[in-house]
């Protein structure tokens, strides 16, 4: 994409996304959404990408199995822990037994989850295996029975929505089941469907196919579609959105350790130009918060692991990268948590924007098309 098309896209994307997102009877508001991220979506992260301009977010994916047989412990307790900056928040379900996603839901809603929301998208092969997540996308009607247990489980003001990816492969058989379940969850009363725009067996290889999002959302009309798929940066939002025609975006990878994406792509659809990224000292800040908030969370011992996580991703918008995860990585006790921050942010310097592994696929489907 040349410069002159690229500003020009800049602009449009910036229409586009002014618009407000709704779902069902919830008033989201701007349409960059944190998605849910299998051991990372936890309440610390959930509060941070809300200050920062996330205007919705959702939990971690809890299995049915888990949700129907919990009782409050030291160590779940995190798992369905709502803070109270977070609403609205959605509760993201995963199972294998249609009969057991009801019951789960309503855990889900009685913990004051805002939204339950269906994951017929995991492509792991472990998840596969056992019969969850994207391989319902296989089998559309034990897919549509479990939309349907979701929705006559949670009150009738709670939204319900469904996760997909757009099939499991690129076969026909596969594009046919896609928009059964995607037609039929409709029908039943679901408020809105996120699509990602790999297949189940493509995993994370390959670029994202937005071409399939545009023709999704064309057939939707007025039904409310979510984007996701290599969204890391802000630009790459507010680019899926012009070029789809979605009504909002899923944030997941990208959103990771960089609570700040959520603050530049609302930059750029209001108009103004990219934020600078954050300095040091702004990192420094952040970074401590989310540590102090995951320590009254976990407690000060737990939640050493689950930060260590998080810093690897933060240090990569600090310019001395690989130095400074490695001594995020090697800390042991919580006080040198501390240390590390007053080693490497006690200058203000310049911050990075994190590399981007993986380009905003428009460029290719632009080239090509």
């Amino acid at each position: 994409m040349n410069q002159a098309s690229s500003s020009t896209l800049s602009i449009g994307s910036a229409r586009a996304a002014a618009r407000e997102l709704w779902i069902g009877p919830l008033r989201i508001g701007a349409p960059f959404v944190q998605a849910a991220l299998s051991g990372y979506s936890d309440s610390p992260m959930r509060t941070l990408a809300r200050r920062f301009g996330a205007s919705y977010t959702l939990c971690e994916v809890m299995l049915d199995q888990f949700l129907v047989a919990y009782k409050p412990r030291q160590r779940t307790r995190h798992l369905l822990h709502i803070g109270p900056e977070e609403a609205p928040v959605g509760g993201q379900l995963m199972g294998a037994e249609p009969e057991q996603f009801g019951p789960a839901a309503q855990v889900l809603s009685d913990a004051g989850f805002d939204v339950i929301d269906i994951n017929f998208g995991c492509p792991v092969k472990k998840v596969l295996g056992r019969c969850r997540g994207g391989y319902h996308l296989s089998q559309p009607d034990v897919a549509i029975e479990i939309v349907q247990r979701v929705r006559d489980a949670v009150p009738a003001e709670k939204p319900v929505t469904v996760k997909m990816r757009r099939g499991i492969d690129d076969t026909p058989a596969s594009r046919d089941n896609f928009y059964r379940i995607f037609d039929h969850a409709f029908e039943i009363g679901v408020a809105a469907v996120t699509v990602h725009g790999r297949t189940v067996h493509q995993r994370y290889d390959g670029p994202s196919r937005w071409d399939f999002l545009r023709e999704l959302k064309a057939h939707a009309g007025d039904r409310v579609v979510l984007g996701s798929g290599d969204l890391f940066s802000a630009q790459a939002c507010l680019d899926m959105m012009d070029y789809t025609g979605v009504d909002g975006v899923t944030i997941a990878r990208g959103a990771i350790g960089n609570p700040w994406i959520f603050e530049q792509a609302n930059a750029l659809a209001a108009g103004r130009p990219l934020p600078l990224p954050p300095s040091l000292h702004e990192q420094r800040t952040v970074i401590a918060e989310h540590y102090r908030l995951a320590e009254l969370l976990y407690g000060e011992h737990r939640c050493l692991p689950d930060m260590r996580k998080f810093a690897i991703k933060y240090s990569k918008l600090h310019p001395e990268q690989q130095q400074v995860r490695a001594d995020f990585c090697a800390v042991k006790a919580p006080g040198a948590w501390r240390q590390v921050l007053e080693r490497w942010y006690a200058d203000d310097l310049p911050g990075v924007l994190p590399p981007i592994d993986e380009p905003n696929p428009l460029s290719t489907e632009a080239a090509v098309g």
